[in-house]
């Protein structure tokens, strides 16, 4: 008997699915829960008044969340561009036909704006480029890119 995966545990790429990666916009919903807290806190101050309990301090931990809360909904932008689709875009930009390629979503910047990171290789074998493309998550533009002949030594390989 060999060791096996369970069937839940087996990777998509085994049943041949498309993998759904998680949209970026789930950002907004604790940020409206925040501004929701950070309003309940002020309502409840200026209704209670300034005791032992409810006091100014409730105000400050609303500020605070209010903050938070308005980052978080900022943050959130729509994932509208797939991997796939930063494929194209990132093959646009280098100018040579693509062989192998790995996509990476990370993010950029103070908003965290998710960006798409392409690394690829050229079609031939075996590969004389590589490269880098950085293609944003929202808009598919490509921020950046680099190609460079591939300083990788093949020559031990038997192809």
């Amino acid at each position: 008997m060999a060791d096996e995966l369970p069937a839940d545990l087996q990777p998509a790429l085994a049943d041949q699915e498309d993998y759904l990666f998680p949209n970026n916009n789930r950002r907004r919903v604790p940020g409206y829960l925040y501004l929701a807290v950070a309003v309940g806190l002020v309502a409840l101050y200026f209704t209670r008044g300034d005791g032992v309990l409810i006091n100014r301090g409730l105000l400050g931990g609303a500020a605070i969340l209010a903050v938070v809360g308005v980052y978080s909904i900022l943050a959130g932008g729509n994932l509208d561009v797939d991997e796939r689709d930063a494929l194209v875009a990132a093959s646009r930009e280098i100018g040579f036909p693509i062989g192998h390629a790995a996509a990476q979503l990370g993010w950029r910047g103070l908003l965290s704006r998710p960006t798409w990171r392409i690394l690829l290789y050229s079609a031939d074998e075996p590969p004389t480029k590589r490269g880098l493309v950085l293609v944003d998550g929202l808009d598919g533009s490509v921020v950046e890119s680099f190609v460079e002949d591939n300083p990788e030594d093949w020559s031990d390989i038997d192809l």
